[in-house]
């Protein structure tokens, strides 16, 4: 089988050669390229490292990099799809194994890249060892953070200047609801404290589409699949955000391109994006016979379906959520962030979905199971009945109203 190392040697054979970027003519030893001192070499691809770069988001970023010719060193313990990248396909990706946590022998020595991306950033003393161990040999830093760090979720439209939130203990080391936002806090600091003035923090929303194991965005593409009544929760006009994972890759890759610092929310334009918008698009790219029926937050709350976990990707935007589905990314926008149509991230889970074996379809992690569902829509519609007025008609109750008409008027007497 032809590899694509043997395909671009071919094709400079063959005066392909002026058909390619200038950076991708340029062949080093690898020797010279271990010891280069420069950074970003006018007309060279990029040297970026890759912490993890196996589980959702990372393999994008590769794919998207590795398509502009860049040159990518992925850094990870080999566990999560260890064959991601295998084989002779992708034999220009240099892959080096060790743990960030106990073993980081493989990045030591005097080797340079222009940038290094950090996807699995947990702990504010992961991030310290590698930005220490990198400082002076990696010219950017961009750390995968999360819009979890604010410290309010009831306020609309906050931006990257909004305060984030603080741990009551900030030496915890268990990762849980109440302290990965916390974390990933101390994570930016520890970052920025390490490499000063050459970090990038990219705080992505939900980041959704083929690869998500998750399957929260995508039971409602799924749900769609399956036709029939489907229960969309509170009201079509309740906003909801995410963003698509391929957007988000190209959005970091240019942020490196284009060496820009800085904190950037990743997400879909805030306050712009509805349910009624998801569900529609999802029955459009299914093209099953399906019908809504909007079920407010209050009944759902009686029947113990929970937002987020049981309707994916929604949560009723009031009280201490207000401001969910209207988080800024104005900045970002601002700075090169674009989005590709809803039915595309639709249609394109929907296909990973499908793609899937049956036995993994049949256990989804998110949303209603469809008994589930069509038990909580039965009870809605039943509240919806007229209630049966009642009859007083029971000799008890007449007796009683007899003797009471009767007392009535002996007292007027």
């Amino acid at each position: 089988m032809t590899s694509r190392r043997d395909f671009l040697t071919v094709s400079l054979a063959a005066a392909g050669l002026a058909a390619m970027p200038a950076f991708a003519r340029k062949k080093k030893p690898a020797a010279e390229d271990t010891n280069d001192d420069a950074f970003r070499k006018p007309g060279a691809p990029l040297r970026i490292l890759v912490l993890g770069g196996t589980g959702f988001l990372g393999p994008h970023f590769v794919e998207a990099a590795r398509a502009k010719g860049h040159k990518l060193t992925l850094f990870n313990r080999g566990k999560t799809n260890p064959t991601r990248f295998s084989g002779e396909e992708f034999k220009d990706i240099e892959q080096l194994q060790g743990d960030r946590k106990t073993d980081m022998k493989a990045l030591e020595g005097r080797r340079k890249w222009d940038a290094v991306l950090d996807t699995s950033a947990y702990l504010p003393a992961d991030v310290t060892r590698s930005a220490q161990l990198l400082a002076k040999r990696v010219d950017q830093y961009l750390l995968v953070s999360t819009i979890s760090v604010y410290a309010r979720l009831d306020v609309p439209n906050q931006d990257e200047s909004a305060p984030v939130a603080q741990l009551a203990d900030p030496n915890v080391t268990e990762v849980t609801g109440e302290t990965y936002g916390g974390l990933k806090a101390l994570c930016e600091s520890a970052a920025q404290r390490e490499i000063p003035g050459h970090v990038t923090v990219v705080r992505p929303g939900l980041i959704v589409g083929p690869g998500d194991t998750t399957d929260r965005f995508t039971y409602w593409p799924a749900r769609a699949d399956r036709g029939g009544e489907i229960l969309g929760p509170g009201s079509a006009a309740d906003p909801t955000q995410f963003i698509d994972v391929r957007d988000l890759a190209a959005f970091m890759l240019h942020v490196i391109e284009q060496r820009n610092f800085g904190t950037f929310n990743a997400d879909a334009p805030g306050g712009k994006l509805t349910m009624g918008e998801l569900l529609d698009s999802c029955q459009r790219i299914a093209a099953k016979p399906s019908t809504v029926t909007w079920v407010p937050a209050a009944f759902l709350d009686k029947q113990q379906v929970s937002a987020w976990q049981d309707m994916p990707v929604w949560i009723p935007a009031e009280g201490e959520n207000a401001g969910f589905g209207r988080m800024s990314s104005a900045k970002a926008q601002a700075a090169g962030l674009t989005y590709r149509p809803l039915d595309t991230t639709v249609a394109d889970t929907l296909a990973y979905w499908r793609s899937l074996p049956p036995d993994r379809r049949a256990n989804p992690k998110a949303g209603l199971p469809p008994e589930r569902e069509a038990a909580v829509l039965k009870a809605w519609h039943a509240s919806l009945e007229p209630k049966p007025v009642k009859k007083s008609t029971s000799k008890k109750s007449s007796k009683k109203s007899s003797t009471k008409k009767s007392s009535s008027k002996k007292k007027k007497h």
